[in-house]
């Protein structure tokens, strides 16, 4: 039994000494992060963001609970335009932070690197997260109603935007169906055009023979008359002496003399014709 209770005192002192030496060692750490975060802040002020970023992650490799030193981070991050790299460190630090106010600010920040990344929905989300911490922070409303009224403005020009691309679509589509539509129209009437003339140069071929083989058949003693009709090559004119040795040689056959005369004269007169061109 007394060995027993010796085994149980031994343990105790061992263990009691085992949490002795880590709650030391985590102390030791917990000064060393405050240390860096000291330093940090020092660098901070000087403007030298990037050289504050190195020491605040050496102070989360020595306690990576430390929140101080994660918000920090984030706004030296912030500082440098590293807005991506920072907002992780923010969102961690609300999700981390006991009080109110740290997520407050937080989340305002997470808000303004939205912003500054032209993401005005995540901004618009943040900010009011920030107002449901601290309903009392005048910054963050105003900040609320800009990332609000860019977001509103973004989507307009967004849906103008899709309207416009829709508009130049349909009126392409309109372009080129009116273009193979007058392609169509064309070829339509330059078919027509060659159908009309075939037709016309096939008609008129057809016609004229047919015209000419109807008049030619209509009438056939019509033509037989307009041939007797023809006038007869003129002879030349007699002179009046010529008709005077007529009438002297046929005085005596007066009766024949005068057929023959008047036959003379009725070939010598000019056949006046009609011009038909």
């Amino acid at each position: 039994m007394k060995n027993l209770q010796y085994l149980f005192v031994v343990f105790l002192l061992l263990f009691s000494t085992t949490d002795l030496l880590a709650q030391k060692d985590s102390l030791s750490l917990q000064r060393k992060a405050r240390k860096f975060v000291r330093d940090g802040n020092q660098l901070y002020q000087q403007q030298r963001f990037t050289d504050a970023s190195v020491a605040y992650q050496k102070a989360l490799g020595n306690d990576t609970k430390y929140n101080k030193a994660t918000y920090n981070l984030g706004n030296a991050l912030y500082q440098n335009k590293n807005y991506k790299e920072a907002v992780p460190q923010y969102e961690l630090t609300a999700e981390t932070a006991k009080d109110k106010f740290t997520k407050a600010e937080a989340y305002h920040n997470i808000g303004n690197a939205m912003m500054e990344g032209k993401q005005y929905q995540p901004a618009v989300d943040a900010y009011k997260n920030a107002l449901r911490n601290n309903p009392n922070d005048d910054e963050t409303r105003y900040n609320l109603a800009v990332a609000q009224q860019l977001l509103e403005k973004e989507k307009n020009d967004d849906k103008n935007k899709d309207n416009k691309d829709n508009k130049d679509k349909k009126d392409d589509k309109k372009d080129k169906d009116d273009k193979n539509k007058d392609k169509d129209k064309d070829k339509q009437d330059g078919d027509d055009d060659k159908d009309k003339k075939d037709n016309k140069e096939d008609k008129d071929k057809d016609g004229k023979g047919d015209k000419d083989k109807d008049d030619k058949n209509k009438n056939p003693e019509k033509d037989d008359k307009d041939k007797k009709q023809e006038p007869k090559p003129q002879q030349g004119k007699m002179t009046p002496q010529q008709i005077q040795q007529l009438l002297e040689s046929l005085n005596n056959e007066e009766k024949k003399t005068q057929k023959k005369v008047n036959a003379k004269k009725a070939q010598g007169k000019k056949v006046k014709q009609e011009k038909d061109w």
